[in-house]
């Protein structure tokens, strides 16, 4: 198959994903045969629920929070659990459209139907730079092709169509490694790789405000201030490791914008000179989102651990388990795949995350949305081509490839249902 579209790879990319998302499309324009189960869209839009609409069927659970939000901004202290980054772009873009006089509407529909938009687009880009970023960390054109091709089936399925955030989160993160892949071989100190964390850490932020676990992307900055910190401590008036620490320090800080420029601003709105400061405004740490997490949708640790969830917890196990054993196997090996000692430390960080996440997962999520927000973790799609491309005599590898690949399609298209039937998991 890869020798036939060798030379066209990012071509095939977008022929199969303008295919699959046909596909997933086609699939939610056919769940309009039977009524939704919660009306929840229809009465933000205005819309009958039996009409044949992809901006309806495409606007469940937690895309109504981000329309609502993109429409009028926070109104309930609930909807600080939802990132603004989204919101944000697509309000910007309904304001364009309004003054050009392409819609008028004011019940959150335009807002709906850019966000289908932006992620649809984000998706495409996310494919076409998790291609890039494998070629750069990795030179291998079969492996870039084949992870990012798993990347456009992968089983988070509709929620990279849908009005939410992962496939915003997922391009966003794949350019941050990309820079940092640029300059994997550079001189640590150096203009060019300073420069190049600081703005690694720009655009994680920004991915940080899509989606919190983006704070997750400041594993590399760590990792860069860790290695830096004994030559510097060895010779502390070496001026040289001082500058070498300014990139990834400045770059981490970055990260954490994304969470902590929101939530500033919460608490200017609720804690800063209120009559009555909400709870939350006398923590140690003032955390809205924290805060609402836990007290309007039941996250903490451990807290998600009860026997009526069990069954969520066996829907999320092949994903948990795939980023794990994935995750586990590089980070025990990053130079199996990377090109050079350097390129090898960042995969390391990488699948640092990966774990992490998954770590979070199962003792902090709700652990059904693994499926959705592993769509923006690249290591266990480099780990699934590497599988299909195993060349071992068993065949065990190649075939475990296969199965994972099935999965994926057989979740996304099983999901897709579920999700514009406005069903659970979500």
């Amino acid at each position: 198959m890869f020798s036939r579209y060798a030379s066209r790879p990012r071509q095939t990319l977008i022929a199969t994903f303008l295919a699959w998302k046909a596909l997933l499309l086609a699939v939610t324009l056919g769940s309009a045969v039977a009524p939704s189960y919660d009306t929840s869209t229809s009465l933000m839009l205005h819309r009958n629920e039996s009409g044949i609409s992809l901006v309806t069927r495409l606007t469940r659970w937690d895309a109504i929070y981000f329309t609502q939000s993109a429409r009028r901004g926070y109104l309930y202290e609930q909807e600080w659990a939802f990132n603004a980054g989204l919101p944000l772009v697509v309000s910007g873009l309904v304001k364009v459209a309004r003054r050009l006089g392409l819609t008028g509407h004011d019940n959150g529909a335009p807002e709906a139907a850019f966000s289908i938009a932006v992620a649809h687009a984000a998706h495409l880009l996310a494919a076409l730079m998790l291609h890039e970023l494998t070629l750069k960390l990795f030179s291998r054109a079969r492996l870039a092709f084949l992870a990012s091709l798993l990347h456009v089936l992968s089983p988070a399925g509709l929620f990279l169509s849908a009005p939410y955030a992962e496939s915003s989160f997922a391009f966003l993160s794949f350019a941050g490694y990309y820079v940092l892949a640029s300059v994997s071989d550079a001189p640590k100190g150096s203009l060019r790789w300073t420069a190049a964390q600081v703005l690694a850490g720009a655009v994680f932020g920004l991915a940080t405000a899509c989606r919190s676990n983006g704070l997750l992307n400041g594993v590399p900055f760590a990792l860069e201030c860790l290695m830096i910190l004994p030559p510097l401590l060895s010779s502390p008036t070496n001026l040289k490791n001082f500058a070498a620490l300014f990139g990834p320090v400045a770059g981490g800080l970055l990260v954490a914008t994304g969470s902590v420029v929101p939530q500033t601003l919460a608490w200017l709105r609720y804690c800063s000179g209120a009559s009555e400061p909400r709870a939350w405004c006398g923590r140690t740490v003032p955390s809205i989102y924290s805060f609402v997490q836990e007290h309007y949708w039941g996250v903490g640790l451990f807290r998600y651990w009860t026997p009526s969830n069990i069954p969520l917890f066996a829907l999320a196990a092949p994903m948990l388990g795939l980023l794990m054993v994935s995750g586990i196997e590089v980070l025990k090996r990053p130079s199996g795949l990377a090109r050079s000692p350097t390129a090898s430390m960042l995969v390391f960080s990488m699948a640092a995350c990966q774990i992490l996440l998954a770590a979070m997962a199962i003792t902090t999520y709700h652990v059904q949305i693994i499926t959705r927000i592993a769509s923006g973790y690249a290591v266990w799609y480099w780990w699934v081509a590497g599988c299909l491309l195993d060349d071992g005599k068993d065949g065990t590898r190649r075939a475990w490839g296969g199965r994972i690949v099935t999965f994926s399609v057989m979740y996304a298209m099983i999901q897709g249902v579920l999700f514009a039937s406005f069903l659970p998991p979500a």
